[in-house]
């Protein structure tokens, strides 16, 4: 093995030269690198290398011979993302650009080869330091076509021999500079935004979280207010109610995890009687799912899930009992604030209680017996209310302090968009306005997301208007599908996906529709009352419980405030559009007794859920029941695009 091939191995891709090395190099010697890379390589794959080698090199000959200043340009063959286990077959870096190819061994690519190519172009813009302010290209190209074929979904389609004349046309500024080879395949220079559970895992292996170009920007001000106020709470032995909000997939749930694994927290703990606290602080969920999910993330990842990561309503329990117990914790992080329970709720689920309290009420008394300091910090979302007894809002967090034993001690920290809720109150605030994250981070900094499914959710026609927003999201690499055949929804998530073994896809549907079920989705509430969310979540495809083999279904209780990579919603009969209008008539109904404030605003907040947990994109299936017609009309009318068959 020459040097080079040592060097290519350890910067992880397969070949890496100039243009004119890549033309005169031998097929043979080309293919030989590249086995000796990809690990297991198949004899398809060997086969697609024999095949395609040559062709490129001819593309890149005729590119040379019309222009003599690309012999600065660079061929990158099977480059793998660092951090991540996909490679883009080609990355050509060209003068002000990055072309992306994936070639295909076929003559018509299906959708899954166009938005698998996508997806690789807007995470280089997206996550790759050296590609910022510069073109990012993707092309597929089926081998067995020829000519340029145009433009689908934002990406250029082209046989191989239209190939030299694309990369011409895509280069947008004859003065611009090639980006190196040497930058490009830099270790850090590419670094991708992990999902929750993938940042679980890492914050448990290394304490830390990997530092992501652009999205770091969005939470790092959150994070450093957050230390600096609990800094400052526990030199002046004082406590204090943190609102951190946030859009929804802002990172809040990040922000909290990091902030409960941060090792300057050992420094300020007090030691109690039996030493000072191994955990100094407790990230604290009502989301029973996602609870579950990081527990099982982060013991498999060698460490305690349970020390960082804790159920409300167990904690309430554990802790309101008549012995008083004192948390061993001096900051306690509590998911989704403004879904707290009120006192109803909690003397429901709580029945050993002889003065009902709300959640923040026992959250405040909890505090006030921790020694000398304590920070509570509040996560606050919106317009995902979808339980019971969630509805009170953020109101309750101030009058919990307000009616404490010694409020005198406490002040309040929160961003000015809640500051009129806390106004006139006699406890002291402080605004700052890095406790309010305003950038999603969650869709590849994709921006529009909510928009369009807030509009979608709406009972007006608002076509025109989403269309145009769902063009963008598009472009921008966020894709939109919808198919009426269960089946084909399916094979374009596994043919999407199939080199990224790494990625989660799975069902999703509404745990109030009556008819997905003898349909052959499973959302009925034994089916997923037996599902175990963290190996749905987090196991791969070889194991039969993984969200990847699309057999079991989660509603929306199991997927609010988690994510996947990609989700097929199977879309129910209890939200269907009738006359223009959304309705909820065919949905199955609340339990009996239920003390339920606006059932309608509750469904609308589900869909909200399962329209937004796909990181790169949602497929909706629509059962072909007559009733559910008007619903794929206005979906397909609203810009959400039809798999072929």
């Amino acid at each position: 093995m020459s040097p080079n091939e040592v060097i290519a191995i350890l910067a992880r891709h397969g070949w890496n030269s100039s243009f004119p090395d890549f033309r005169d190099a031998s097929p043979g010697h080309v293919r030989g690198v590249l086995e000796r890379f990809v690990r297991e390589v198949s004899s398809e794959q060997v086969r697609a290398w024999e095949e395609s080698i040559p062709q490129l090199q001819l593309e890149v000959g005729e590119v040379l011979e019309t222009d003599a200043t690309a012999a600065n340009h660079t061929a990158i063959l099977e480059y793998e993302l660092p951090l991540e286990s996909r490679r883009p077959d080609v990355i050509l870096l060209v003068r002000g650009a990055v072309v992306v190819l994936e070639l295909k061994g076929k003559k018509k690519p299906s959708q899954a080869d166009v938005d698998q190519a996508s997806a690789y172009a807007r995470d280089l813009m997206c996550y790759h330091r050296h590609c910022a302010g510069k073109s990012v290209h993707a092309v597929v190209v089926p081998m067995h076509e020829s000519g340029y074929q145009g433009v689908r979904s934002g990406v250029h389609v082209t046989g191989p021999d239209g190939l030299d004349a694309l990369i011409q046309k895509l280069q947008p500024d004859w003065g611009k500079s090639v980006l190196s080879a040497g930058e490009f395949l830099s270790e850090d220079a590419y670094r991708p935004l992990p999902t929750l559970v993938h940042a679980a895992r890492e914050l448990m292996r290394t304490g830390d979280l990997r530092r992501i170009h652009r999205a770091h920007a969005a939470t790092e001000p959150a994070l450093n207010e957050l230390k600096r106020i609990v800094h400052e709470a526990a030199e002046t032995k004082s406590r204090r109610l943190v609102l951190l909000t946030g859009v929804p997939g802002a990172g809040k749930t990040l922000v909290g995890l990091q902030l409960v694994h941060a090792h300057f927290l050992d420094d300020l703990a007090v030691p109690r009687a039996n030493g000072k606290p191994t955990a100094p602080a407790v990230f604290l969920s009502g989301n029973g799912p996602l609870v579950e999910v990081l527990q099982y993330e982060l013991r498999g990842a060698g460490g305690d899930g349970k020390a960082f990561v804790r159920d409300v309503k167990n904690y309430v329990k554990k802790y309101s009992g008549g012995k008083h117990l004192v948390p061993p914790e001096h900051v306690l992080v509590f998911d989704e604030a403004q879904r707290a329970w009120d006192k109803d709720r909690v003397a429901e689920k709580h029945i050993d209680q002889r003065t009902p309290k709300s959640e923040p009420e026992h959250f405040v008394e909890f505090a006030e017996r921790i020694p000398e300091w304590c920070v509570v910090v509040g996560l606050i979302g919106s317009g995902q209310e979808i339980h019971i007894g969630e509805e009170a809002g953020l109101v309750q967090w101030r009058h919990a302090v307000e009616g404490c034993e010694d409020p005198g001690k406490w002040i309040f920290h929160v961003p000015p968009g809640v500051q009129s809720i806390f106004t006139g109150s006699p406890i002291p605030i402080a605004t700052s306005i890095a406790l309010s994250l305003d950038t999603e981070i969650r869709f590849h900094l994709t921006s529009e997301i909510h928009r369009f499914v807030g509009l979608l959710l709406e009972s007006g026609d608002y076509a025109v208007e989403l269309r145009d927003i769902s063009g963008r999201l598009e472009q921008s690499g966020y894709h939109l599908r919808l198919t009426r055949d269960l089946d084909n929804a399916k094979k374009y998530l596994m043919d999407r996906y199939s080199e990224n073994a790494d990625a989660r896809f799975g069902i999703l549907a509404s745990s109030k529709d009556k008819d997905l079920q003898r349909l052959g989705i499973p959302n009925d509430f034994q089916s997923t009352k037996r599902l175990r969310v963290g190996p749905w979540y987090g196991d791969g495809q070889e194991k039969s419980n993984s969200c990847r083999n699309m057999r079991d279904v989660i509603t929306e209780f199991q997927a609010q405030g988690l994510e996947l990579d990609a989700v097929l919603l199977a879309w129910g009969t209890d939200f269907v559009r009738k006359e223009g209008k959304w309705s909820i008539e065919r949905a199955r109904g609340y339990k009996r007794g239920a003390k339920i404030k606006d059932s309608f605003q509750l469904r609308v907040n589900s869909y909200r859920v399962l329209l937004t947990r796909g990181r790169d994109g949602t497929v909706v299936f629509v059962p072909p029941l007559v009733e559910l017609n008007e619903t794929a009309d206005y979906l397909v009318a609203a810009g959400f695009r039809m798999l072929e068959e």
